[in-house]
């Protein structure tokens, strides 16, 4: 991944060189005999979700979420979407230290949003809208494409403009690493690959991710006793998110059928280490962030192992999977018994 700088140096907007690694998925016909590719046909007519766009976006509506002094009394984060604030040697400790812990999960969160958006999923937008992808779609698709690239750097910015007013009004510091655990992840996963496979992967990331944090959004409780500016902020995510999720839905039975056979199968293959990728928690940032409110190494190894079993990780990612599994499901991407051993392998079938 070139990340933000080759998008602007060396290369034209126009050009969109991250998705000219997409040569295995040519628009013009290939020398790959006709039969091997699949027919377009199997691709769904488009019904857009973009229809009241313009009135409903929260690019397009919503006002600017500000924190007030008043709101200072409240909870930045729900301690009941922080698995680590359950455990007793957490909640033992002093208030300001667990506030302090709630307010950093908000800000892992906040992160995470921003740089999804940026890094990763606006990348994929762009060349939608181009039509640089390699994957042929309806025009009706590639112009909300556009929009939601709109959404996107909107979520991007009111998370960071957030996380800004969090620190000032609550005094604590974002502890952040450089990137989020889930791009070093996908990183990773695309250096083991072929050059030629990369790009289709980045492709099956974003369609994941798209469907996956539709279902993760719907975890965050509305509820008084958030600072309402948050609980306002991820309301509107969770609203442009449900249409982000149909229009991905749509998006891979495209990509799916212009997929040779031998590249369904590596995807299908593929498709369980990426939700991985999306889902699993970056327990190293945990340990380093929780030694430094005072608890000891054995400590807190102690609290990562009761909070973080693998039944409880397992249990999680098949649930907040369930649609985005369901999708590859129907399209046939785990009748390879080796992408059904993948799932088996990560967690995803019980």
């Amino acid at each position: 991944m070139c990340g933000t700088v080759g998008m602007f140096v060396g290369c034209s907007a126009l050009s969109y060189c991250p998705r000219s690694l997409l040569a295995a998925h040519p628009v013009e016909p290939s020398d790959e005999a006709p039969e091997d590719r699949a027919s377009a046909e199997e691709a769904p007519e488009y019904r857009s979700a973009f229809q009241s766009w313009y009135d409903r976006a929260s690019v397009r509506q919503a006002p600017r979420r500000t924190i007030l002094e008043d709101d200072t009394a409240l909870q930045f984060f729900s301690p009941d979407l922080v698995p680590v604030a359950q455990h007793p040697l957490v909640k033992g400790l002093p208030e300001r230290v667990f506030n302090a812990i709630l307010v950093q999960h908000l800000y892992r969160y906040l992160d995470f949003t921003a740089k999804l958006e940026y890094l990763v999923v606006n990348r994929t937008l762009v060349g939608i809208a181009h039509g640089s992808t390699g994957v042929r779609v309806p025009e009706e698709m590639r112009f909300d494409a556009l929009k939601m690239y709109c959404d996107e750097a909107y979520h991007a910015l009111s998370a960071v403009d957030l996380r800004r007013q969090v620190e000032h009004h609550s005094g604590v510091r974002a502890q952040l690493p450089d990137e989020p655990f889930f791009l070093r992840r996908l990183q990773q996963i695309l250096a083991e690959l072929p050059a030629e496979e990369r790009a289709l992967a980045e492709l099956l990331f974003v369609v994941i991710s798209e469907t996956l944090i539709s279902a993760s959004l719907a975890e965050i409780p509305d509820s008084d006793d958030l600072v309402p500016a948050v609980r306002n902020s991820i309301r509107d995510h969770a609203l442009d998110e449900g249409r982000h999720h149909a229009y991905f839905a749509v998006f891979l039975r495209h990509l799916w059928a212009q997929l040779l056979p031998r590249e369904r199968q590596f995807a299908g293959r593929l498709v369980p280490k990426l939700m991985d990728a999306f889902l699993l928690p970056d327990l190293e940032s945990l340990r380093t962030e929780l030694t430094g409110y005072g608890l000891s190494a054995d400590q807190v190894e102690q609290i990562i192992a009761e909070v973080y079993t693998p039944e409880v990780l397992s249990r999680h990612s098949r649930a907040t999977s369930r649609m985005t599994r369901r999708y590859f499901e129907q399209l046939g991407a785990f009748d390879d018994p080796r992408a059904l051993a993948e799932l088996h392998a990560h967690g995803y079938v019980s």
